[in-house]
């Protein structure tokens, strides 16, 4: 096989031994608790409908839940991803290239921006961060719009959206949904080349998250 799909799964076993990840090409499944290593949170179950995932709790500053066994270098991150439209209080997406629950470059979402009536809002729907160097505060003062633009077509904001993010270190592409183009392309600005793969959320925010499947290339 010329290309392994890893799709996270339930078991986590001893380093040497078998990973928290099973390759299975083409396929998905639910995500478990019992699998993730979390940092600044709590993360229980979830089931709706046709997805089964896990939801990681609402808390004071960002938190990571990593994929155990999973280490990423380049390749295609994808997952569904639920927020909320309140205001400051959703911020959701998956980190990549992590070390622990500080240091990780991230792509994450503000649902409440997708659809606001606020050109200058709707442009921050989308952000890249390289912690803990580089957060969202210092690029958006030092280099706005670079690190964050709007999403289109914008996906309803309390509704499941799906994300496919493409790392080719250093470049980065984010496509939301169906979209045939990425809301958003950058350049790392970290200098890791590799690490751990986690399901991430931002200050006082929670959030929903199923179907990860990672693709290494």
């Amino acid at each position: 096989m010329s290309r392994q799909v890893l799709v996270i799964s339930t078991f986590v076993c001893a380093v040497g031994l078998c990973a928290a990840a099973s390759e299975v090409a083409g396929q998905q499944q639910a995500i478990e608790p019992e699998g993730l290593k979390v940092f600044n949170r709590s993360v229980s179950s979830l089931s709706d409908g046709a997805r089964k995932g896990v939801r990681l709790s609402e808390h004071a500053g960002d938190g990571v839940a990593y994929l155990q066994g999973v280490e990423f270098t380049n390749g295609t991150i994808e997952l569904d991803v639920r927020g909320k439209d309140v205001p400051q209080q959703s911020f959701v997406g998956v980190a990549f290239h992590g070390v622990d629950g500080t240091t990780y470059d991230a792509i994450y979402f503000r649902p409440f921006n997708f659809r606001a009536e606020d050109p200058a809002r709707r442009g921050h729907a989308v952000q890249y961060i390289a912690q803990p160097i580089y957060p969202w505060q210092k690029l958006r003062a030092e280099q706005p719009g670079k690190y964050e633009r709007a999403i289109d077509p914008v996906p309803d904001p309390n509704a499941w959206f799906h994300v496919r993010v493409v790392v080719t270190s250093p470049k980065v592409s984010v496509f939301v949904d169906d979209a045939k183009e990425p809301s958003l392309v950058i350049d790392q600005l970290s200098n890791r080349k590799k690490g751990l793969v986690g399901l991430w959320v931002g200050n006082n925010s929670g959030g929903d998250f199923a179907n990860v499947k990672i693709v290494p290339r």
